[in-house]
């Protein structure tokens, strides 16, 4: 992974973008699971060896110990993920989508507050019906980031190359030598779809409210048994939002007397 992670760092240097992106290093499997320390030890790994901004740990509660370890000893911005976990798919039974029922929702949602209040600074949310993708963008603070998560999330993102229907990414087209005759022009096709993304992204066509790229529903009854229970608890979630607002804001000293 910190191989990866220089690479994507070496071509974001060359980037012409209007400012520097974030660059994120989801850490592997096995490099976190085993205690805080051993996260901590991972992470500062891919920040110096591998020039990442951020890391992104899988899990909810069970790992936000480890989250605020990250965050309040190592000073390393780190990111959530809720919802499916793919580290985790022999324990769900494969790649299932999740928060079906009621119950199974609440949780996904206590997560995602437990990951906010352990020092989170965003939170990926996988293979969620769009009411709990709106559910968490309502409750937390935090960015959300959905990857069929519903159209309600504060940002999208899908695995590179789905998004283009293909396995593999081709060279640029000063790298073909000249005796290769090239069959297809994958690479301009490549980025049309990338700006078709962001397109429809930026514009809320996608993924829609039409329910096409939102797959994942809830029985009628369950919808009913997750609206009470957001009931119960909407005034108090609310506070905690605002209470991490005001907390955010109050440790950002720069922010606070309007240096940026």
């Amino acid at each position: 992974m910190i191989h990866h992670c220089k690479a994507v760092r070496r071509g974001l240097a060359s980037s012409n973008g209007a400012g520097p992106p974030l660059l994120v290093c989801d850490l592997p499997f096995g490099s976190y699971e085993e205690s805080a320390e051993h996260a901590l030890r991972s992470a500062m790994r891919v920040v110096k060896e591998g020039g990442a901004d951020a890391v992104k740990v899988e899990g909810g509660r069970r790992i936000a110990a480890t989250v605020a370890k990250l965050v309040n000893h190592g000073g390393i911005a780190t990111m959530g993920h809720v919802g499916l976990t793919p580290q985790a798919i022999s324990t769900l039974g494969g790649f299932r989508a999740q928060g079906r029922t009621a119950v199974k929702a609440r949780q996904i949602l206590d997560d995602a507050m437990a990951l906010q209040d352990a020092g989170a600074f965003g939170i990926v949310a996988e293979c969620v019906p769009a009411i709990v993708g709106r559910a968490l963008s309502e409750s937390v603070e935090i960015p959300i980031i959905g990857i069929g998560a519903g159209p309600y999330t504060d940002g999208q993102v899908l695995v590179y190359s789905d998004l283009l229907g293909a396995i593999d990414h081709p060279h640029h087209k000063r790298f073909v030598p000249k005796f290769c005759k090239v069959f297809a022009d994958v690479g301009d096709a490549a980025m049309r779809g990338l700006r078709a993304f962001k397109s429809e992204v930026s514009g809320g066509a996608f993924p829609g409210e039409d329910g096409a790229y939102s797959p994942y529903h809830m029985p009628d009854e369950e919808v009913a048994k997750f609206s009470a229970m957001l009931d119960v608890d909407r005034e108090n979630r609310e506070k905690r939002k605002l209470a991490s607002r005001k907390h955010i804001l109050d440790s950002d000293e720069y922010e606070t007397i309007k240096l940026y």
